[in-house]
């Protein structure tokens, strides 16, 4: 007996099928899980099952009907393994097998509704939970089936609330309970027991070399903060961290538990959620907001990855924006950082994938401004790539890269609006008839008068703004070229540079113009430095 594993993708591998063949019992065995894991034997024991009860009536299966990760009270017709068969989407067959009712559905409805279209349409009903096919004309059947059915549905109700009650006691008692936020872990005294805290996770994994979670998502942090060119992106560090081959949260966290990584990619929502949610300052989370505790404040559970108002910059930072060009996506060095210079609409890629190309495309795209252009200018992208690496070192490779930093303020207006805002509510619940009893009252103005205390304290404080602070790094613009590890991390170096590049025809008094401004300069030291290269390149591309 073989039990069902999972394969490299992270999907339980199907069992071997045989051909319809028209025989009156060419089956569709239907297997659901509400969830699955690694350690889950479910899959194998339900397969078995069905194929011993499908043998035992002289039938076969043509197809396996697997639903991972489905709520038994979703509709069985819009499940995506077994809906299409039901649906009529996949092919004639002659029945469905199940290793029980309750996997054909969770309640009476569903269950009787797929029973009874699957009998009028003349197909057989297995379940290895009852002796032979269902024959849904004797009565006696009939009522074994709407029991199991029953059975089915109050067991799934009694779940359904013992999970919700487990949910509210957790709450209630400040306990984190389900997948953590990128950034966190749990941490346990002993390898079998249970969970004691929630931690930053500060682990090194093999399969994650040099990078910490900690470190890795207040980089992503501070590189979109400190941003002013609109090159770096939530979908720009998706890109950059799957590249990179740095664990993606689903990967980190099978790592964390001794499994293989599946090599699941970053995405755009995973760090954009990540960078805005309230799970970054250690808050325990229900329903994507944070839990309010008894003295009106968020249930701490965590340290926080960064402060309140280092989040507060990350969503004004990555708010949507309804006009503004996108981040480039292009792997090529000088996308968006090229023009053409008759008409000053920026380079297209052209050529082949053998000799691509930096061309003028606007007149082509019908750009207005555009129709008194003459022939395009184009030139080899390696050529031009080598041409601005040249001019771009020779200006700047000396130059030291200095580090911007984000600097949260203090902070202290906002917290003292927090703590307002607790205090009213509060005073709204007093009002409302709450903490009337004797013990009540006593702890409602111990704590009405800890916020009060904390109010007056703040506000004698003095208030300081957020801003970007430049640290020396110790590396020149030389060293940080040649340690990028391709022409997506050159292109955010020089686009820090303002380097803009202006291609003309062959034949142009000026072949190419390269203007760029070191943003590290002081003005005593260098006053806003533009170079242009004056030496026209005669070589038409």
């Amino acid at each position: 007996m073989i039990d069902a594993k999972m394969n490299a993708a992270g999907r339980y591998d199907t069992p071997e099928t045989t051909p319809y063949d028209g025989c009156g019992l060419c089956l569709v065995g239907v297997r659901r899980l509400s969830r699955k894991s690694d350690a889950t034997h479910s899959p194998g024991k339900q397969r078995d099952k069905i194929i011993a009860a499908v043998e035992a009536v002289g039938g076969h299966i043509i197809a396996w009907a697997d639903d991972w990760e489905v709520s038994g009270s979703t509709d069985p017709k819009t499940r995506p393994g077994f809906g299409p068969w039901l649906r009529g989407e996949k092919g004639p067959y002659d029945g469905i097998a199940g290793s029980a009712v309750d996997r054909i559905g969770r309640n009476v409805r569903d269950i009787l509704e797929t029973a009874y279209s699957n009998h009028e349409a003349g197909r057989a009903l297995i379940t290895a939970d009852h002796v032979g096919i269902w024959n849904l004309d004797d009565p006696n059947e009939e009522n074994e089936l709407t029991l199991k059915a029953l059975g089915a549905q109050m067991e799934h109700r009694s779940i359904r609330t013992r999970n919700r009650d487990d949910v509210q006691n957790w709450r209630r008692d400040g306990r984190k309970r389900g997948p953590l936020s990128y950034g966190y872990i749990y941490v346990r005294r002993s390898v079998h027991g249970g969970v004691d805290h929630v931690a930053l996770d500060e682990a090194d994994f093999e399969q994650d070399p040099g990078v910490l979670a900690v470190e890795n998502v207040r980089e992503i942090a501070s590189r979109i903060l400190v941003d002013e060119t609109g090159l770096i992106t939530p979908a720009t560090e998706a890109t950059r961290l799957t590249r990179a081959k740095v664990l993606s949260p689903l990967d980190r966290r099978r790592v964390q538990y001794g499994r293989k990584p599946l090599g699941t990619p970053w995405s755009e929502i995973t760090v954009r959620h990540i960078l805005t949610s309230e799970a970054s300052l250690g808050y325990l989370m229900h329903e994507g907001k944070p839990v309010i505790g008894k003295d009106g404040s968020p249930v701490q559970i965590a340290p926080p990855l960064w402060s309140p108002e280092t989040r507060r910059a990350l969503v004004k930072k990555l708010a949507r924006k309804t006009r503004g060009k996108r981040a480039p996506k292009s792997i090529y060095m000088l996308t968006e950082l090229s023009f053409c210079g008759n008409c000053s609409h920026r380079l297209y890629r052209g050529g082949n994938n053998i000799k691509p190309v930096h061309t003028c495309k606007s007149r082509s795209k019908g750009i207005v401004t555009a129709e008194e252009c003459p022939t395009s200018p184009t030139m080899p992208i390696e050529e031009m790539d080598s041409i601005v690496k040249e001019n771009f070192l020779s200006r700047h490779g000396h130059a030291q890269i200095m580090r911007e930093v984000f600097v949260p303020g203090t902070g202290y207006a906002e917290k003292i609006r927090e703590l307002e805002t607790n205090r009213k509510r509060l005073k709204e619940d007093r009002n409302a008839g709450l903490y009337d009893s004797d013990d009540d009252t006593e702890w409602y103005r111990a704590e009405y008068k800890r916020m009060g205390d904390e109010i007056k304290e703040l506000k004698k404080l003095p208030e300081r703004a957020p801003g970007m602070h430049l640290v020396p790094t110790g590396r020149t613009v030389a060293d940080e070229w040649n340690a990028a590890q391709d022409n997506v991390a050159r292109r955010e170096l020089i686009a820090k540079f303002g380097v803009r590049v202006t291609l003309w025809p062959s034949g142009s008094r000026e072949r190419i113009t390269i203007t760029s401004i070191n943003p590290y300069a002081t003005p005593e030291r260098e006053h806003k430095e533009e170079t242009r290269n004056e030496e026209p390149i005669q070589k038409a591309a």
